[in-house]
């Protein structure tokens, strides 16, 4: 780690990160990965640890830390165990700011102590069956009728969608308006018209619960507003650097820790009577995925710094996410091939990480439409 960028504080954080997760999800994770779905339990304990809701103010039970660094060294430490199916990042990094920068006091004082405790699991619902990157193709609508929003329509791809108490939702209010006319509605287990569908079934991500959402003439009380009317579009916009930047820190983890797998393969694994990292090929190729990996923990640590500083741009924030998830599939994907056979068979760390790095370039915005946000920055 770069200790330019995290300080004494954080390294106290990470340590009680590392902790929480050796004792509450490495010797769960394989039974997890089989049921599809985490135990709910491990989110109030979580919670308890200080896990949940860091940057959530102190009054509603929150660490009171607005500093993105908590952020990052959890992320970082989950993924470094191999804890996959924990989605404490998409409630922490994705939800949270909705909440504590969008909500009423209101709102937060009904959901944020929930939030923080983890009593309360949160998703957001942007990604429908036709509607993926293009805002302005969803179809779920929102349409006001006295004090309630009448919700219908599908989601699908919905991380922590099974387990979700409120889900924040992506809906057309304004339904001749386009991308124009979307707001955000927080909808809560348990409201009648409100069903989820199976549990979709991954490539990787196994114990990450995924669902498909189903909103049938829900009725949502007016209040549930997350924002402004009809300015979703843009509250979405405004949060998904941050969401990038999160992607982003899973990824050059993720790669840090593949790549420390291939090089203990490489150093102890024999062939033609010699380790296989002194053949020049192997060298080479695990020398080139040292450098792109420390290149990526460079720009992606100024990245943390300029969030925390107010200044990411949307443009970096692409920047990061398109390049360090491109690479934690390569070097997934050049780790398999070195170890050969055994890469290919799931007891070893190594296919599961490859398994998982897939989905990275594609959620959060995927690598095409993060270039085209880079293209348009630059006046084309």
């Amino acid at each position: 780690m770069d200790q330019h960028l995290y300080e004494p504080v954080h390294e106290e954080f990470r340590a009680l990160c590392r902790e929480f997760l050796a004792r509450e999800a490495v010797p769960y994770s394989d039974e997890w990965e089989k049921a599809g779905i985490v135990d709910r339990e491990v989110w109030r304990k979580a919670g308890a640890a200080g896990l949940l809701g860091m940057d959530v103010d102190e009054k509603y039970g929150g660490g009171g830390q607005r500093d993105f660094r908590f952020n990052a060294v959890l992320v970082e430490e989950i993924v470094t165990a191999g804890a996959s199916g924990l989605g404490f990042g998409l409630h922490n990094d994705v939800v949270a700011p909705y909440l504590t920068e969008l909500a009423t006091d209101l709102q937060k004082e009904r959901w944020l102590p929930r939030f923080c405790s983890g009593d309360m699991i949160t998703a957001i619902a942007m990604s429908e069956p036709g509607a993926g990157s293009d805002l302005a193709g969803v179809r779920t609508t929102a349409i006001r009728d006295g004090d309630e929003y009448v919700l219908n329509g599908q989601k699908t791809f919905i991380t922590n969608g099974e387990h979700a108490d409120l889900v924040i939702v992506v809906a057309k209010t304004a339904t001749d308006q386009g991308a124009h006319g979307v707001s955000l509605i927080a909808v809560e287990r348990g409201t009648p018209g409100f069903s989820r569908g199976r549990r979709l079934e991954k490539v990787g991500l196994k114990a990450n619960d995924t669902a498909e959402l189903f909103f049938d003439n829900c009725r949502v009380p007016a209040d549930h507003l997350i924002g402004t009317e009809n300015h979703g579009f843009y509250h979405l916009m405004g949060n998904l650097p941050r969401e990038r930047l999160s992607i982003a820190v899973a990824a050059v983890a993720a790669a840090e820790r593949i790549l420390e797998l291939g090089l203990d393969y490489a150093r102890t694994r024999e062939a033609f009577g010699r380790p296989i990292g002194k053949f020049q090929h192997n060298r080479f190729l695990l020398a080139e995925l040292d450098t792109e990996v420390t290149i990526a923990r460079t720009f992606l640590n100024h990245c943390i710094a300029e969030f925390n500083a107010g200044r990411l741009s949307v443009a970096d924030a692409a920047k990061a996410k398109w390049w360090t998830t491109e690479l934690q599939t390569k070097v997934a994907d050049r780790c398999v091939q070195l170890h050969g056979g055994y890469g290919y068979m799931l007891e070893y760390p190594v296919a599961k990480a490859w398994l998982n790095s897939r989905v990275q370039t594609i959620y959060g915005g995927t690598t095409e439409i993060m270039k085209e946000i880079i293209g348009r920055s630059l006046g084309l």
